[in-house]
């Protein structure tokens, strides 16, 4: 088994699959870096935030996150962070993406991580463990992305203004403001933010809303506190709108959270 170890002195071993299991504390950060093999990304526990030149990404407890060979990435922990990772040959798997996404981990897929993070990393490919990592390998071609990404559009104005708004984001915002900073028609602004970033204005906006209240739920902020600072009407507004990009609501997150902390907090001597 590996855990608690950099993937450098494995990269170069003849094996498909490698996984490696790691524990991070809060705020822990890795430089940017690349992999020669690709990566995916699973937390039992906290929150990850993956920065990449065209944007980032939030991958919350139970999820997953795909990294494709030769991506510049850096990685930031919210919370105690239990990882898992795998690292795969680019010719063991062609049919994923070329760009980073948060995926959904199905049941299955998190049992056979929790179990190839105790196989050794020089496993025999034609008995159990090659039978195990296979699988794992059909697996990983059914991922299914989860819309989770925040891309930053390489226009320049546009681009400091997408900065400006992570440093304060609102739901107040709209497209007529946007575009009349932008000196745009509201229907040449819409064009070009699609363009740019692959999303609507307003899909966008939410899920920059949604990266601003991670950390801040992860700290132990109040949901009410943080859903009129976002500018949300009411909690239950924004409460609606996180889990239907997670699939639970902040509170659930906030508790699951704590829980995992009182349970690290008990193992300590």
């Amino acid at each position: 088994m590996v855990r608690n170890s950099r993937i450098d002195p494995f990269i170069d071993v003849d094996r498909p699959l490698i996984a490696l299991g790691n524990d991070y504390g809060d705020g822990h950060r890795v430089e940017p870096h690349q992999h020669r093999r690709a990566q995916l990304l699973y937390g039992f526990s906290g929150v990850v935030v993956v920065t990449t030149p065209d944007g980032t990404l939030v991958m919350p407890p139970e999820r997953g996150m795909w990294i494709p060979p030769g991506v510049i990435h850096s990685v930031r922990m919210l919370g105690k962070v239990s990882m898992r990772s795998l690292y795969i040959q680019p010719q063991a798997i062609k049919t994923m993406p070329d760009h980073c996404r948060v995926v959904e981990i199905s049941p299955l897929l998190r049992t056979l991580i929790a179990e190839a993070v105790d196989i050794p990393v020089d496993y025999d490919v034609s008995d159990r463990a090659g039978a195990l990592m296979a699988l794992l390998l059909h697996e990983l071609a059914r991922l299914r992305p989860l819309p989770l990404s925040l891309p930053i559009p390489r226009n320049r104005l546009l681009a400091e203004k997408c900065q400006d708004f992570l440093r304060q984001p609102t739901t107040h915002d709209t497209i007529d403001l946007w575009a009349s900073h932008m000196r745009m028609s509201r229907r040449a602004f819409t064009r070009m933010f699609r363009l740019e970033t692959g999303l609507s204005f307003v899909k966008w906006r939410e899920q920059a809303c949604l990266h601003a209240a991670l950390p801040r739920l992860v700290a132990g902020v109040p949901v009410t506190t943080i859903a009129i600072d976002l500018g949300y009407k009411n909690p239950a507004a924004f409460t609606s709108m996180f889990k239907r990009a997670f699939g639970y609501s902040p509170r659930e997150m906030a508790r699951q959270h704590a829980g995992s902390d009182s349970a690290s907090a008990g193992l300590q001597p």
